[in-house]
């Protein structure tokens, strides 16, 4: 299965009842092994999850704490990108060169880098004392 096809298919498992608005994400970790996710929203909106988020959590569940490629789709007329958080969370677990794809359902693909989603990343380095 492909980064596409899961992210694709996990998207239809959101849990989206207030906004409708579902995204599946995928990542491949760097044993190549692809862990999915969907956004499971809360009445109490903050308290809902992101699929980027959903996805990671099963990597690092799974053992496994590097990322080489993600990919993100959602129902909408161009590419979405993931939240500000989600941006975080993907350079958490990934060098800046790593390829995101973030595509929509009707077959738009726009291609870039974690290092282009978040500039300036905050990172381990910056803990140093």
């Amino acid at each position: 299965m492909s980064l596409k096809e899961a992210a694709t298919a996990v998207r239809e498992n959101a849990h989206a009842p207030y906004s409708n608005f579902k995204v599946g994400a995928a990542i491949r970790g760097a044993s190549g092994k692809i862990y999915a996710g969907c956004n499971v929203e809360n009445v109490a909106y903050p308290e809902g999850t992101c699929a980027e988020a959903g996805a990671i959590a099963a990597m690092v569940a799974a053992g496994e704490t590097r990322l080489i490629e993600a990919y993100v789709i959602a129902g909408s007329p161009t590419p979405v990108t993931p939240c500000g958080g989600c941006r975080q969370k993907l350079a958490e677990f990934a060098d800046g060169d790593v390829r995101v794809t973030l595509a929509t359902t009707g077959g738009i693909e726009q291609v870039t880098t974690i290092a282009d989603l978040l500039p300036g990343v905050f990172n381990a380095g910056h803990m140093a004392s």
